[in-house]
């Protein structure tokens, strides 16, 4: 049997522009990669690029595509800081300007409209069920356009999209979901399971070949070996230290449950790079430009 190919894309904000380059590289040396791809999953900016491979865009276009978006989106402007007092009582930007983007670009058009797979996470705060015997209350939500009784086919992909990047601080809440990263900010695990699923075919997991990538590791330490911490101390580097720690776990579990069959590029940046430097395009993109991919490359032409 033909191997089922996944690919995986973290989330990272501006940093995926990282993980679009080197798609693109990939992509390049192993033409007809991504046709074979059976499954795109991806989280919050991962999750753009997921659907818009998804629709038929070559790495190219997606890449181009998550640029243009990344440009309007994390350009703040002085009135809405002050309407917002500097972040303190409202987010740091605005939704509109990726909706414009990600409308002109896929319409009313609905996962089930999708050619190929996808899996995108995001963070449901209110399951908000019409039964008063089930607890109410918040949970991961993973939208596919699977078959079946849980398939979310009907779901728009311009609010899929943008409910995986509401990014709590950086975004308002959109549509009652906030940022997949909260749960899955490497959503390669998520992946696997949605395909050894027997409701999706029973994939078995000797014809499975994952390749994820990453946004790039910040050089990133605390050298407090006897810390008395509380939440002034924590608070700051809080997120970012649950979402690294997130996604290297599951690379851990991919690594164990598929070994050879599972592979990841996820490059070390220079220097920290956070979720919403425009500024630091052209570094993330020289990062990837210099990037060593020929383990990568191997794996990819012995598993196509």
């Amino acid at each position: 049997m033909s191997p089922y190919h996944i690919l995986s894309l973290d989330g990272g904000g501006i940093r995926s522009l990282l993980s679009a380059v080197l798609l693109e590289r990939l992509e390049a040396s192993v033409p007809g990669y991504l046709s074979r791809v059976g499954l795109f999953a991806g989280t919050s900016a991962g999750a753009i690029l997921a659907l818009s491979l998804a629709s038929g865009m070559s790495s190219r276009q997606a890449r181009q595509l998550y640029e243009k978006c990344a440009c309007r989106v994390f350009a703040d402007s002085l009135t809405d800081d002050l309407r917002d007092l500097g972040n303190l009582i409202g987010a740091e930007y605005a939704i509109e300007p990726l909706k414009e983007v990600l409308d002109f670009h896929f319409g009313d058009r609905t996962l089930g409209d999708l050619p190929k797979r996808v899996l995108v996470s995001a963070f449901d705060l209110d399951n908000n069920l019409a039964d008063p015997k089930t607890i109410r209350s918040w949970k991961p939500k993973f939208f596919h356009n699977f078959p079946g009784e849980d398939t979310d086919c009907d779901e728009r992909i311009v609010d899929v999209a943008i409910r995986s990047c509401a990014a709590p601080v950086y975004f308002p809440i959109y549509q009652g979901y906030i940022d997949g990263g909260v749960v899955a900010s490497n959503p390669s695990m998520c992946a696997l399971a949605q395909v050894i699923d027997r409701s999706n075919g029973g994939k078995l997991l000797i014809d499975l070949r994952l390749l994820s990538i990453g946004t790039g590791k910040n050089p990133k330490y605390l050298h407090t070996p006897d810390g008395n911490w509380g939440l002034y101390q924590w608070a700051p580097i809080l997120i970012n230290l649950i979402l690294d720690g997130n996604s290297d776990t599951v690379d851990y579990q991919c690594r164990k449950v598929l070994g050879n069959r599972y592979f990841r590029v996820n490059p070390i940046l220079p220097y920290p790079i956070s979720l919403d430097q425009v500024d630091q395009i052209p570094s993330l993109k020289q990062v990837a430009a210099q990037q060593d991919l020929s383990a990568a490359l191997e794996w990819l032409k012995n598993t196509v």
